[in-house]
């Protein structure tokens, strides 16, 4: 599973100007709506949903907000890089400004946690972040994380 298969061009949102975590959740959920034609208030309720388990936030800078739809047929993903970093109560309270939603089909089992890890492992890495915080062109953003998880598979 590679970030190309999940994340397309159109997927990225180069400069989210949300000032909140719900804001935040929101909007990715309307540019979610457009890229799987799913209904937006269904995806944003799913994320609250997992939001309430505990937070998507997992640090240094990075929350990967994620849900399952059963109307789903493959996995999708949203990248979006905040003007401003975001207040989400993540786990060492620290303001987000790298967010890659992700979203699964109801049965996708190990395929969903075979993409949270990758995604997780590319986001660990903290000077491949700072590569994704200094451009805000959403071309150079999904070359960017297409091209990383493409060096770390080799």
């Amino acid at each position: 599973m590679d970030i190309v298969d999940i994340l397309s061009p159109e997927a990225v949102i180069p400069r989210l100007k949300a000032a909140s975590k719900k804001q935040a959740l929101e909007d990715l959920a309307k540019h979610a709506a457009e890229i799987t034609g799913l209904p937006e208030r269904a995806i944003f309720d799913v994320l609250l949903e997992r939001e309430r388990l505990g937070t998507t936030g997992v640090g240094n800078g990075i929350a990967i907000p994620h849900g399952k739809l059963a109307e789903l047929d493959k996995l999708h993903g949203v990248f979006a890089r905040a003007e401003k970093p975001i207040p989400f109560e993540s786990i060492d309270d620290q303001p987000v400004d790298l967010i890659f939603l992700l979203l699964a089909p109801q049965n996708a089992g190990a395929d969903h946690l075979k993409a949270l890890a990758r995604v997780s492992r590319l986001l660990r890495d903290a000077a491949f972040c700072e590569r994704l915080r200094a451009t805000n062109d959403a071309k150079a953003l999904h070359a960017l994380l297409v091209q990383g998880t493409a060096s770390r598979a080799a």
